[in-house]
C-alpha cells in the first residue's frame, strides 16, 4: 500500500470480524516493520506482549471494560514502556555504533552517561516519560504496519493498567501507554465519513 493512502485510509475501526484470525508469521511482519521505529538515543524502550489466543483474550476484555473488540480482533497487542531500557539496552547501542563507525570508544563511553543525564534516574517522571513518548511512536508505526498487511487497527485507552499488568506478569515499574486491536473489519459494519479533524490553521504556525 501506498504510504500517502496509508495515513490517508486507516481508520479506528470498532468492529472486527471474529472469524478472521491472524498468522504468527503477519505478527512477526508487523513486529519487524514496527521495529524500526526511530527511538531516542536508540534505546527502544518496549516491549510487546500479542494476545492472540481466545482464552487470554477474554481475560484482557475484562481488563479493558469489557469492550467486545477486545475478542473479535485477531490479535491486541499490549504496548509496554521499559524505563529500564536507558540500562538494558544502551551497551548494545554503543557496540552497534563503534562496530558501523558511527563513533570511536572514546565518544562511546562518553554517551554511555548519558541516558541518565538526558532522562534522570530510573524513578524519575522524566524516566517515564522517555519511555511512554518512544513507545508510543512504537505504536503508530504498529498501526500503520498493519494497515499495510490489510488489517485494521484501534488503539485503545479504555482499560485497567494494573489489571493488565497483574493478569500478563508485566512488572510494576513499567507502563502500558495503549492497547491496539488488529483485524479485519466485520463485513456487517460500515465505516461512516471521518469525522471532526481540527485543520491545519487551528493547530498550526510557520515562524
Amino acid at each position: 500500500m501506498d504510504a500517502l493512502e496509508n495515513i490517508k485510509s486507516r481508520r479506528s475501526v470498532n468492529y472486527f470480524d471474529p472469524s478472521q484470525e491472524i498468522s504468527d508469521e503477519d505478527i512477526k511482519k508487523i513486529l519487524e516493520l514496527s521495529a524500526l521505529t526511530p527511538s531516542s538515543l536508540n534505546l527502544q524502550p518496549w516491549e510487546i506482549i500479542a494476545v492472540k489466543s481466545s482464552d487470554k483474550k477474554k481475560i484482557l476484555r475484562k481488563c479493558a471494560m469489557d469492550q467486545a473488540k477486545v475478542e473479535e480482533a485477531s490479535v491486541v497487542f499490549i504496548v509496554i514502556a521499559d524505563i529500564n531500557a536507558c540500562e538494558r539496552n544502551i551497551d548494545s547501542v554503543l557496540k552497534s555504533w563503534v562496530e558501523l563507525g558511527y563513533m570511536d570508544v572514546k565518544t562511546a563511553v562518553f554517551y554511555k552517561t548519558l541516558p541518565q543525564k538526558l532522562y534522570g534516574e530510573f524513578s524519575s517522571q522524566k524516566r517515564k516519560i522517555f519511555a511512554v513518548k518512544n513507545a508510543s511512536f512504537f505504536a503508530m508505526t504498529l498501526m500503520y504496519a498493519a494497515r499495510t498487511l490489510g488489517y485494521e487497527t484501534h488503539p485503545m485507552d479504555g482499560f485497567d493498567e494494573d489489571a493488565v499488568k497483574k493478569e500478563f506478569g508485566i512488572s510494576e515499574e513499567k507502563t502500558i501507554p495503549v492497547l491496539i486491536a488488529v483485524g479485519k473489519l466485520s463485513p456487517s459494519a460500515k465505516l461512516l465519513p471521518r469525522a471532526w479533524r481540527k485543520s491545519v490553521k487551528d493547530f498550526s504556525k510557520i515562524v
